[in-house]
């Protein structure tokens, strides 16, 4: 049986009288990259919001490295939802420099982490002249600078081109190697289906499905099923 490094029971939030997310069980293996997919507006980023403590579940449990959730284990999860915060008037070494501080981490680790996201190279350049890509990658630096055992990622593919997304396809592959385990939404079936281990589909704040995949396997098709109620876990 497989270790699982988070899993969730009868997870929900509402937003006054509507459910935006209702009785999600999640299991998430430990060492393997565990795709959520839906539809825009699904619930995925409201789920990754309350598993890194950003907003606060209205029922429901989450219990994460064997253990009911709590803010310290925020020091274990590396994060990236929605849009990264950065400072425009820095340079990506700058930013992680900030980061390095708050976490207290070695600043060595700075062009480690710069390089496996291929920004080595930027030099004095200021953020704020980033494109959209550049600026997914550096939030994606931030996530990993504290070494987590937990990663999760929020459509990380926005703003990438075709060459971005098959590089970091290749990065988020890499990840379990390196000991992380990683939790990947995306409504793009076509960018996770070639890296993903497990998935989970949402539609309307449920959980519709949820187990191990063949990446042989015609993921859109499996996805379109479940979708339209054809096929429950």
């Amino acid at each position: 049986m497989c270790q699982l490094i988070l899993e969730t029971k009868g997870l929900g939030k509402y937003y006054g009288r509507q459910w935006a997310v209702k009785d999600v069980c999640l299991q998430i293996p430990r060492g393997k990259v565990y795709g959520l997919l839906g539809p825009n507006g699904a619930g995925k980023t409201t789920i990754l919001k309350m598993l890194t403590g950003l907003i606060k579940a209205s029922k429901g449990d989450i219990i994460v490295f064997g253990e009911p959730w709590q803010r310290k284990h925020l020091e274990r999860i590396g994060a990236l939802i929605e849009s990264p915060a950065l400072y425009g008037n820095l340079t990506a070494g700058e930013n992680l420099l900030v980061h390095t501080k708050l976490l207290r981490i070695p600043s060595k680790k700075i062009f480690e982490v710069l390089e496996l996201v291929g920004l080595e190279n930027t030099g004095q350049k200021l953020v704020s002249q980033f494109s959209l890509g550049m600026k997914q990658r550096l939030g994606i630096a931030i996530a990993l600078i504290g070494e987590p055992e937990l990663l999760i990622l929020d459509e990380p593919a926005n703003g990438l081109d075709p060459v971005g997304i098959q590089e970091l396809r290749e990065l988020i592959g890499s990840f379990p190697q390196r000991g992380m385990t990683v939790i990947l939404s995306s409504h793009i079936l076509a960018e996770v289906s070639q890296i993903v281990d497990c998935i989970g589909i949402l539609s309307e704040g449920m959980l519709r499905y949820q187990g191990e995949i063949d990446r042989r396997q015609d993921l859109e098709k499996l996805f379109m099923k479940v979708i339209r109620g054809e096929i429950n876990d």
